[in-house]
């Protein structure tokens, strides 16, 4: 285990509809609100999704995502993380703008090609609050989520350019490969920052076996690392803390998982952030300031943003 582990607080996301959870952010000050809540509980990094401020659909507009990080960064000195798996059905340009544009110190870095399906949770809900809620999560029964390697060799070029560095979202074992593969090819340089998303459908499940294994073979794969672990749904709580456990860091927040305890959700993202800060200060490992985090990720600082 580490002295130190970052907390990262996944806002609002691209994947949970307003009619699950009535605490889900929604506009850029709600959004901006969260963040800060999030950082004061303990979250060194924020990641942030912009949506459409009337109905809640994640949407690619650069000046909402420009409201929402200033708003942010003018209030506390949290990592700001932006997007590039943005909203299903994206571009790739669309995708990279806000990184091209605002010059982050973090981005997300999505490592390859998945089948991203939603549509199981459909038949959850009767009733919807807003129209595209059900259309949305349907046309994912249809729907790869596409990083090609040229695509994602573009990306590598963006995040050089920007001095931004991406935190390379891995959903299966395969993604690590890409990863190693990207390195060699000069793509990008080590040591890289990469999380490891479980429990998504069409990627990886989340166990403890899975997580093990994923660890062991990016080890054998790329070797100069550090890594993060996020998990979709109910598993969230125990993986993240086996993470912690095996010298990892964590992402927790709305975006992944809408509830605090079996049958309660959660009222915030602090809520969950104060919760696996206190497993963290349990196990002897004290949660990462922004500025530490910038340290352990050789970031390079707040100050070389573009916003």
């Amino acid at each position: 285990m580490k002295e130190k582990s970052i907390i990262t607080a996944a806002i609002t996301g691209s994947i949970h509809t307003p009619t699950m959870s009535d605490y889900l952010p929604i506009t850029p000050q709600q959004i901006a609100d969260e963040a800060v809540i999030a950082y004061e509980a303990g979250a060194a990094v924020c990641h942030v999704h912009a949506r459409n401020p009337e109905t809640g659909m994640p949407v690619p507009d650069v000046n909402i995502m420009k409201e929402i990080i200033t708003e942010i960064k003018s209030r506390c000195n949290i990592v700001i993380c932006i997007t590039t798996g943005g909203g299903l059905g994206m571009t790739t340009e669309q995708r990279v703008a806000p990184v091209t544009l605002y010059k982050p110190e973090l981005a997300s870095f999505n490592a390859g090609s998945i089948n991203f399906a939603l549509f199981p949770v459909i038949p959850r809900y009767k009733e919807w609050k807003f129209e595209w809620e059900k259309q949305y999560l349907g046309m994912t029964e249809d729907f790869i989520f596409a990083n090609t390697f040229k695509s994602m060799k573009e990306y590598c070029a963006k995040f050089n350019e920007t001095g931004t560095k991406p935190e390379f979202e891995i959903y299966d074992a395969g993604m690590v490969n890409n990863v190693a593969f990207m390195i060699q090819a000069g793509y990008i340089k080590a040591p890289v920052y990469i999380q490891f998303v479980m429990g998504v459908m069409g990627g990886i499940t989340p166990s403890s076996e899975n997580l093990l294994f994923l660890v062991d073979y990016a080890n054998k794969m790329i070797g100069d690392f550090e890594f993060s672990v996020c998990v979709a749904g109910r598993a969230q709580f125990p993986i993240c803390t086996q993470s912690l456990l095996i010298g990892g860091n964590v992402r927790v927040g709305l975006e992944d998982n809408l509830y605090l305890d079996k049958g309660r959700m959660a009222k915030s993202n602090a809520e969950q952030v104060a919760k696996i800060a206190r497993i963290a200060r349990e196990l002897g490992i004290e949660p990462a300031t922004p500025d530490e985090a910038r340290k352990i990720l050789h970031l390079k600082g707040i100050n070389k943003v573009n916003f």
